[in-house]
């Protein structure tokens, strides 16, 4: 069977009239364009990722999340020009650093909740069923009505005439939720269309919402915040045995207050805490507090969560061997949170890393889990719950 090489197209132009600057809106933490990005990089299926765009800013923050840019003319940047346009425009850029291309995928950032296994099991349609394209859909039980010649509603999936029927009874249908499209690339190039034959449908869980206005957008931050969308998948949290958070910038907002004789005062989250002692409650993941900082209101906060500490450390990599050796742990196993550029050595070393929304854009452009909260302001609180939903079900089997 020959080799499936695909690669990932993304389409972001710098205009949009109904959000201005729609594609480097945050959601969660992360803009439209990185979450895009993210998703794709992350899937095992893609071999490369570029973005398509007109807009320097929107180029830079693609590059930031890992992406190879392409330079979209103007011509085929305005509102009146077709994806397929851009599509077709970027193909010969990627078949010049892929020869053996045989798929491409299109994303949507304007849809949010993308993740890499629905690429995945998007692509996998495709090849699965020998179609010549594929598309992610939503499952839909709605009563779809129409109008009839003289204006009058009329069932279109249902005989509104009979007995009303349960929602779950109808006949299956799916509806297209504009977040991914995976094609032949050759079938692409010859016909100049995303639906370039046969077609497979991909029916993903994420919530069916796209960007088109700033309600939306407000929509998407809210469900962003109050569910696991953009975590890391559940089977490696469920790895995790070690908690390890810097503290200032994590703990705290990253600010301080000195006053005249130098001493130093910071606020935490009451809400951060009781988090961390859900997770104390029902898992037997380690928590652990590292900071390079020599105040002793480290030691104090920790003192009151009950959390192991180290501090005055500038050798957080070396200071973390140890305390995985005695703790009888690994790398792989550690969840590090860290907001800032002094975190980096030690990301790099530990298996998931997440950091809050406010960190540092290095940090933020390498982080497995952007919390959708600032440090000190609910990110802790927001991890701790998802471990703990994650937990539970592993306690009780």
């Amino acid at each position: 069977m020959p080799q499936t090489i695909c690669a990932t197209v993304i389409l972001a132009r710098g205009g949009s009239k109904g959000v201005p600057g729609k594609n480097l809106r945050r959601v969660g933490g992360v803009s439209l364009i990185g979450r895009a990005v993210r998703a794709a990089i992350a899937a095992q299926s893609q071999s490369a990722v570029y973005v398509s765009t007109d807009d320097a800013a929107i180029a830079a923050e693609a590059q930031h999340h890992g992406a190879q840019v392409i330079d979209r003319p103007a011509e085929i940047s305005n509102d009146t020009a077709s994806s397929e346009a851009g599509w077709l425009h970027a193909l010969p850029h990627v078949r010049a650093d892929l020869p053996g291309l045989t798929h491409l995928t299109f994303l949507q950032c304007t849809s949010p909740f993308i993740s890499a296994d629905d690429i995945d099991a998007c692509l996998a349609a495709v090849t699965q069923a020998k179609a010549a394209c594929a598309l992610s859909v939503v499952e839909d039980h709605s009563f779809l009505w129409g109008l009839d010649a003289q204006g009058l509603g009329v069932g279109q999936n249902h005989d509104h005439q009979q007995q009303r029927k349960r929602r779950q009874d109808l006949p299956p249908q799916y509806r297209e939720n504009g977040a991914i499209y995976c094609v032949q690339a050759d079938l692409f190039e010859a016909t100049g269309q995303r639906f370039c034959g046969p077609v497979a449908l991909c029916p993903v869980d994420q919530p069916p919402l796209e960007i088109d206005s700033l309600a939306d957008l407000d929509l998407a931050s809210t469900m962003a915040s109050t569910t696991a969308c953009g975590a890391p998948p559940a089977k490696a949290l469920a790895q995790v045995r070690a908690l390890v958070m810097d503290f200032d910038g994590v703990h705290t907002d990253n600010l301080v207050m000195t006053d005249q004789d130098g001493r130093e005062t910071v606020m935490t989250s009451r809400g951060d805490g009781m988090g961390l002692a859900e997770l104390a409650r029902h898992s037997t993941i380690q928590r652990l507090i590292i900071s390079k900082e020599r105040n002793p209101v480290v030691l104090a906060r920790a003192a009151k969560l009950g959390i192991e500490v180290i501090a005055a450390t500038d050798d957080k990599v070396a200071a973390l061997d140890l305390w995985l050796a005695r703790a009888g742990l690994d790398w792989t196993q550690m969840l590090y949170v860290g907001n800032d550029i002094n975190d980096a050595p030690a990301m790099q070393r530990a298996g998931l890393t997440a950091c809050p929304s406010d960190a540092h854009a290095d940090v933020v452009g390498h982080a497995d889990w952007i919390l959708p909260y600032p440090g000190g302001r609910g990110a802790l609180r927001h991890l701790c719950d998802v471990l703990v939903k994650i937990q539970e079900p592993l306690s009780d089997g």
